[in-house]
């Protein structure tokens, strides 16, 4: 066990030693530190969540292990395992463990350290297995960070492009470096390289959907899963049921279709989010729209025979929500008006609903701005909401239609100043 763990410090130290950009987030971790809540990091494979835990310990005494090992998951034993932590990193502070949902029982172990007073930093790529179990054991005394794929902000500070360009040529650099980030998503390793988002994206999809889902959930029919994984990549931003996916796959029952979905959910590939309504039951009952991840994964796996900027924004957005700590269960929604108008997305606080957000990439066309404008109005007089916001691709604009003030604003904008 000891060579084992002595191996895992080598590689954390080399990890550890490179250059790293510095990642924005929603809350400010410091404070929690020193504190023996435990810290949970989730997030999907590979966008960052061991980096971003070695960058917050990086002047710390930290021991580390990584549950990703299949050596230290065939030999673990808690007892040896703590002897080496011991022997390996002397009068250690914190111990952070990386990937721990793959080690059996984990939770039991976690709460454990917890009782015995270890200061721990978790990371995981099961949303649900985490924070459930966490809830459950520790009865909320923790704090979640959630690391998802780079923002195009992030994206374009890392690349360098000229976010406030105003010279031609640093308007034509700014311009390709947001269209890339559309196409090809935020994974750091195809911020950095571009070239290889094929070959990377597709082995990180596989690694998701065998080893996260097909391999934890015991699934036989692997033909099935991979049938409905790209099904919904297809779908991506379109509103669907269950019923409309067994029918249209022949997946058998609209139970094995709900099941297999939530699986999908579970390592952050896919995100159902929910129509608004008053009345809870209609509600569940109404149809989820469908986004993915990271739009590198739309630019791989999706049968589009062109690429469609206008969905494609949408699911940019709609990360973008995530990322700034909106929730599919409490805040954040879809919604359809009285005469079946649309509204991407309804931001809710409380019982109040705070914004209704519209995407369309053009609006060049007075029948699609007019369209877009009328869906917000139509929700606006329903929902009581005046906060009315129009994302574009490159417009800005304030209007006043029909006597309802809109904000219309570019992408690149939205980020920056909001």
């Amino acid at each position: 066990m000891k060579n084992i763990v002595l191996k895992q410090r080598a590689e954390r130290d080399d990890l550890a030693s490179r250059p790293y950009y510095i990642r924005k987030h929603i809350i400010d971790i410091a404070p929690f530190l020193e504190s023996s809540v435990p810290k949970l990091i989730t997030g999907p494979r590979r966008a960052g969540k061991s980096v971003y835990a070695m960058q917050i310990l990086s002047n710390k005494n930290y021991a580390y292990l990584n549950f990703d090992d299949t050596l230290l998951l065939g030999a673990f034993d808690e007892d040896s395992v703590m002897q080496a932590l011991a022997e390996v990193y002397p009068g250690y502070e914190y111990l952070l463990l990386d990937e721990v949902q793959n080690l059996h029982s984990w939770d039991a172990w976690v709460a454990k350290l917890y009782r015995r007073g270890v200061n721990l930093v978790i990371t995981g790529s099961n949303a649900n297995l985490l924070s459930s179990e966490m809830s459950t054991l520790l009865t909320g005394r923790y704090v979640e960070i959630q690391i998802l794929p780079f923002s195009m902000e992030e994206t374009l500070k890392y690349r360098g492009a000229p976010i406030n360009a105003e010279l031609p040529d640093e308007r034509a650099k700014l311009a390709l470096e947001m269209g890339d980030y559309l196409k090809k998503g935020g994974y750091p390793e195809i911020v950095k390289n571009r070239e290889i988002e094929q070959a990377y994206l597709s082995a990180l999809f596989d690694s998701i959907i065998l080893k996260d889902v097909a391999q934890r959930h015991k699934i036989r029919k692997i033909t099935e899963l991979y049938d409905l994984a790209d099904y919904l990549i297809s779908n991506y931003s379109n509103p669907l049921s269950y019923n409309e996916i067994a029918e249209e796959l022949s997946l058998g029952s609209v139970t094995t279709v709900k099941k297999f979905c939530g699986y999908l959910a579970e390592p952050y590939l896919f995100f159902y989010l929910p129509r608004y309504d008053n009345k809870l039951k209609e509600m569940k009952k109404a149809p989820r729209k469908v986004y993915v991840i990271d739009n590198g994964f739309i630019y791989t796996r999706s049968f589009e025979l062109s690429s469609n900027n206008g969905r494609q924004l949408e699911n940019m957005v709609f990360i973008e929500l995530l990322r700034r700590g909106f929730d599919l269960k409490k805040s954040l929604f879809y919604y359809r008006t009285s005469n079946d108008k649309e509204v991407d997305f309804v931001t809710r606080d409380g019982r109040k609903v705070t914004s209704l957000i519209q995407v369309s990439y053009d609006i060049s066309k007075t029948k699609t701005r007019e369209r877009e404008l009328d869906a917000l109005v139509k929700a606006s007089e329903e929902l009581k909401c005046d906060n009315l916001l129009l994302i574009t691709w490159d417009k800005d604009e304030f209007v006043t239609y029909k006597n309802k003030s809109v904000r219309i604003i570019s992408m690149r904008n939205w980020h920056i100043l909001y």
